[in-house]
């Protein structure tokens, strides 16, 4: 994202190095609003899979995550209250999980990506990460669409507990999260289901696929002309793949998602909002490869907003979380019963882990 005085580099060479003469429109929202943009966070290549030099805070020879992983670890060590971020696959929530902050992804279409190096276009979302919800809702509150906000209380809540998704397993760690909170959760709210199965997922992950495939390919052409030898393979490999991607194939996956966008009933009844994981463990150990991103993919095709919560702390001192998400368009509702859910299930007071590294933070 463009922030005046700065270049736009998007984690490669290839990039224009100059600098740019105004903010993105996200960027100069909150700058109006009173918010100081102090620098630019690191991202993997054109927010795909190719690593930077960013290491996750709690443990230096893990990852931090995917494309937004440089301001997850901005906000996890103490740099700075609030950073943006973008979505396409599961590049803020799985961020956030590994590096244990608070991540929001909001409905798709509701922020403004004016200033954004768009790499899918019905995909690509940006959010935002906070050390606390509080921190969270008060940049929707510049950045969503301004609507009154009725008062939310957790007693009154229905909750779809999703405890799995097909295909993947959780780690024991990550599962015995999960079900905690919802154990404290059921205390305080109507825990109205339970399930392993979320009907339709497979479907969703077959048309991600196709649809940032497609959209990537053609987004980034220009810039494949003019390479130099400074692309990845794996970059290069993704947009021959998109190149490959026929019309017949990317307007069905279109339409699957334009259907798909309208089934939270049909999914989860009268739920006020999903209880899930957000990422299948702890962050991986190494730096090339920045996690598994099937938890959230779907999400990211049906365009809901989401919000993951740091909770607790694996057995290797690693952060683990739970994610929330509500219904399109309820991004303000679900930052209001965040705030309360998070009250109820957070852990982490009674540990003893801190990142590696604390860097005096900026108020």
């Amino acid at each position: 994202m463009d922030v005046r005085g700065f270049p736009t580099r998007c984690g490669s060479p290839v990039s224009d190095p100059r600098a740019k003469v105004q903010d993105a429109s996200v960027v100069a929202q909150l700058r109006a609003a009173g918010a100081v943009p102090i620098g630019k966070t690191v991202t993997t290549e054109f927010a795909y899979v190719t690593a930077g030099p960013t290491r996750n805070p709690w443990h230096l020879g893990h990852t931090p995550g995917g494309s937004s992983s440089g301001s997850a670890a901005a906000v996890a060590s103490g740099l700075v209250p609030i950073a943006l971020g973008t979505q396409t696959g599961g590049s803020m929530i799985r961020p956030a999980a590994f590096c244990g902050v608070v991540g929001f992804k909001p409905s798709y279409g509701t922020v403004s990506r004016e200033g954004m190096h768009l790499g899918s276009e019905s995909l690509d979302v940006i959010g935002w990460f906070g050390r606390s919800v509080e921190h969270a809702h008060a940049v929707a509150r510049v950045l969503l669409p301004a609507r009154s906000e009725s008062p939310r209380h957790l007693d009154g809540a229905h909750v779809f507990w999703l405890d799995a998704n097909p295909g993947h397993v959780l780690q024991p760690d990550a599962a015995a999260a999960l079900s905690s909170a919802a154990a404290l959760i059921t205390e305080h709210t109507h825990l109205v289901r339970r399930t392993k199965e979320f009907a339709g997922h497979a479907e969703l992950l077959n048309a991600h696929a196709t649809l940032m495939h497609y959209e990537f390919a053609r987004s980034l052409q220009a810039t494949v002309m003019a390479d130099d030898g400074l692309l990845s393979g794996p970059l290069l490999k993704a947009v021959r793949r998109g190149w490959a991607v026929d019309g017949d194939t990317y307007v069905a996956a279109r339409r699957l998602q334009a259907k798909a966008q309208l089934s939270w009933e049909a999914s989860f009844g009268d739920a006020d909002f999903v209880l899930t994981s957000s990422a299948v463990g702890t962050a991986p150990a190494g730096l090339q490869y920045t996690g598994d991103s099937a938890f959230n993919k779907g999400w990211s095709v049906l365009g809901w907003p989401c919000i993951h919560l740091p909770t607790t702390f694996a057995a290797n001192g690693l952060p683990l979380g739970v994610l929330l998400v509500a219904r399109p368009y309820a991004d303000l509702d679900l930052l209001t019963w965040a705030g309360q859910i998070h009250a109820v299930i957070d852990q982490r007071g009674n540990a003893k882990c801190t990142p590696i590294q604390q860097p005096k933070a900026v108020s």
